[in-house]
């Protein structure tokens, strides 16, 4: 019987690796998704820094022995996001960049490179819970992340899976402890994990 396949969105963090970890271990498919975004932000040593983050993604890949592609994104979300973000700012309307990136950005063109790939789902590492197509809150409370992904259509919602949705934080830490993640068991925050609003010198 053949595998069903999955589009993993892997950022680096510890969300997302254990996402993708949980559904190789169920028995799908699984080629991870690095999104290049935004690569204006640099490091200490003067390099992009999102080639951190992937570097990061490519060595739990190959840990659990996945493929990883690097989708790049960065027109898209800087034409429907950043400049969106600062149209509106200028009209006294604070948006929300995160809730659009999720909305115009993430799921539908992670979706978009899916299909091109045979891919039956795609996952990420949001912490909520989805049953009959419709979105639940996280089993984690203070992790919960409902708010960023509320306008994210129906359809978009059918085809989406949210392996960790189940689990609290400390556990998607123990789990990437367990398995040997070193580089990012206990890797700082996202800004979607803290319910952060974005500035423009920050990494989206």
């Amino acid at each position: 019987m053949k595998k069903p396949k999955v589009l993993v969105a892997m950022s680096g963090g510890v969300d997302s690796s254990v996402a993708a970890l949980l559904l190789k271990n169920r028995g799908f498919n699984v080629i991870g998704a690095f999104m290049k975004n935004w690569s204006d932000a640099k490091n200490a040593l003067g390099e992009c820094s999102w080639k951190d983050d992937r570097r990061v993604a490519m060595s739990i890949a190959s840990k659990i022995n996945i493929p990883l592609i690097t989708l790049d994104f960065e027109k898209e979300y800087r034409k429907h996001v950043v400049d969106e973000m600062f149209r509106l700012y200028k009209k006294g309307i604070t948006p929300n960049p995160d809730i659009d990136c999720n909305n115009r950005v993430k799921f539908p063109l992670l979706w978009k490179a899916a299909k091109r790939l045979g891919s039956n789902f795609i996952a990420t590492g949001h912490y909520i819970r989805k049953k009959d197509e419709k979105l639940l809150r996280a089993k984690d409370e203070s992790k919960d992340q409902s708010y960023f992904l509320y306008r994210i259509n129906k359809d978009d919602i059918s085809h989406s899976l949210f392996p960790i949705g189940e689990l609290t934080k400390k556990q998607v830490r123990e789990i990437a402890k367990k398995n040997g993640f070193l580089k990012n068991f206990c890797k700082k925050e996202s800004s979607q994990s803290k319910g952060k609003f974005l500035t423009q010198k920050e990494k989206p």
